[in-house]
């Protein structure tokens, strides 16, 4: 790929990060992306083919680097300790996505976009990313059953789906807890993993539900 499709390709990933981040997938149409990114729809069609395409790139293009972070991490962590310290896998789970959300190069509209994911009805997007990223998931459910043998399966999946919840909250800042004064900004997401890890490993070691 030359430089100069290169930068058009991502002109146009930036623009529509940027505008689903701010109006939706919905609500952004390819005339708003192609403006933004001073493109005709022909690069569109060119690059992705459809916007349905484009909003799937969106994510791959982030997805996918920190999908490969989580589960390298993932591995050491369970290697380490023989069957996995279930601390150090939350933290394999859990830091790659906050340290993604202080990304200044576009990180934080990102994180955005994840919230319309959940927000909006897709069912497009949500094949895809269960397809390409579903995987991601079973990894790490599988790990914490190993630490975890008294969880039955629908117990571990209600508890990682909270834990996938609270971490979409904690990465798109929405909590009462901003950032004090004199801290710098990986000192507060360092913060926020701690007790993020600390309040899902006490959650996954609860008794059943009777």
């Amino acid at each position: 790929m030359s430089k100069a499709q290169f930068s058009t390709k991502e002109r146009i990933l930036d623009a529509a990060e940027t505008l689903f981040a701010q109006h939706g997938f919905g609500g952004t149409s390819l005339r708003q992306v192609t403006s933004q990114a001073d493109v005709n729809i022909a690069a569109v069609n060119y690059h992705f083919g459809s916007k349905e395409n484009l909003v799937n790139e969106v994510f791959r293009r982030r997805m996918d680097e920190m999908s490969a972070q989580r589960l390298t991490r993932l591995q050491a962590a369970v290697k380490a300790e023989s069957g996995g310290d279930l601390d150090a896998i939350l933290a394999a789970f859990v830091e790659p996505p906050l340290a993604m959300a202080q990304d200044r190069h576009g990180g934080g509209a990102f994180i955005r976009v994840i919230a319309r994911a959940y927000a909006e009805k897709n069912d497009g997007l949500r094949r895809f990313l269960s397809e390409q990223y579903g995987h991601v998931l079973r990894e790490f459910a599988k790990a914490i059953s190993a630490c975890m043998p008294g969880l039955s399966k629908e117990e571990l999946y209600w508890r990682l789906d909270f834990l996938a919840g609270a971490l979409t909250y904690a990465m798109a800042d929405f909590g009462i807890i901003k950032r004090p004064h004199g801290v710098t900004e990986i000192e507060h997401r360092q913060r926020a993993a701690q007790e993020l890890i600390r309040f899902a490993a006490a959650g996954f070691k609860a008794g059943k539900i009777n």
